[in-house]
């Protein structure tokens, strides 16, 4: 048996995700070495079946119950079976709506999952924040299809923070850089046209970018990513890309992160409508 096996073990059950249950039986957790405790995350419990077969494994490890449950015939099910199998359970949730309840005198929804439907917008936002990341910079293309935008264009053309802007509003954003001497991916071209932007912006003003750059990170003297002939030609090769798939073009010269994005959330708004 593994050292994580043989740990001590915390079933979280609950009728939405477990993510509430989770963090708080984390939170605690930091005070002991990491992995010190194992978590199991039994989520979306609606019916009987699914408590009984989780306090058994749960009996069987000699683990912690603690759950979540808001629907009160569930609630009081696991109460049972856990003081039947002689399961240690904690409630979470129980004496706090208990005493909300006597306070307001109220009744509670019962509603498994209602705060993150409550907080929807914030959890997308997190969703596209997380997928944006894990698609920068071209990485995992075969995610690309499921982008709400995919961004393509050369070096510093602002790709990246565009995506990042973009996904703070909730946008899943996809990034492809054209490199020179590189091929273009061809998985680019079977994508939906509407949804992928080629972003350009004037060499001169991509040499100052380039060149701001280098002083940044301290590159030595000039190179062909600061060439102003390459620049030109790297430029006029991304439009022929952009041309060829049909992609929605936008010029970021003189322009802010905040306007480029208005003008790919104006593009796919209309494509969408």
């Amino acid at each position: 048996m593994s050292k994580t096996e043989s740990a001590p073990t915390i079933f979280v059950i609950s009728g939405g995700i477990g993510t509430s249950g989770e963090q708080l039986v984390h939170t605690l957790l930091a005070q002991f070495p990491a992995d010190a405790v194992r978590v199991i995350t039994v989520g979306n419990v609606r019916d009987p079946g699914q408590i009984k077969e989780a306090l058994s494994r749960a009996q069987k490890m000699d683990a912690l119950v603690v759950y979540t449950l808001v629907d009160p015939s569930l609630h009081d099910h696991l109460l049972h079976e856990a003081r039947k199998l002689r399961v240690q359970a904690v409630d979470l949730m129980g004496p706090i709506m208990a005493w909300v309840t006597e306070k307001l005198g109220l009744a509670p929804r019962a509603q498994p999952g209602l705060y993150r439907q409550l907080h929807l917008e914030y959890f997308e936002r997190v969703s596209a924040i997380d997928f944006t990341m894990a698609h920068d910079d071209g990485k995992n293309p075969d995610g690309w299809a499921q982008a709400k935008a995919v961004l393509v264009g050369v070096s510093r053309v602002g790709k990246t923070p565009l995506s990042v802007y973009l996904a703070v509003l909730g946008w899943k954003v996809a990034n492809v850089p054209l490199v020179p001497q590189l091929p273009v991916p061809e998985s680019l071209f079977s994508l939906d046209a509407q949804r992928v932007v080629g972003l350009t912006v004037e060499p001169d003003q991509l040499l100052q970018y380039r060149r701001r750059r280098q002083q940044q990170l301290g590159a030595p003297g000039p190179s062909i990513y600061d060439d102003p002939n390459a620049i030109y030609e790297e430029v006029e090769q991304a439009l022929k890309v952009f041309h060829r798939g049909h992609f929605k073009i936008i010029d970021m010269t003189e322009r802010t992160i905040e306007q480029g994005a208005d003008e790919i959330i104006r593009h796919l708004s209309h494509t969408a409508g």
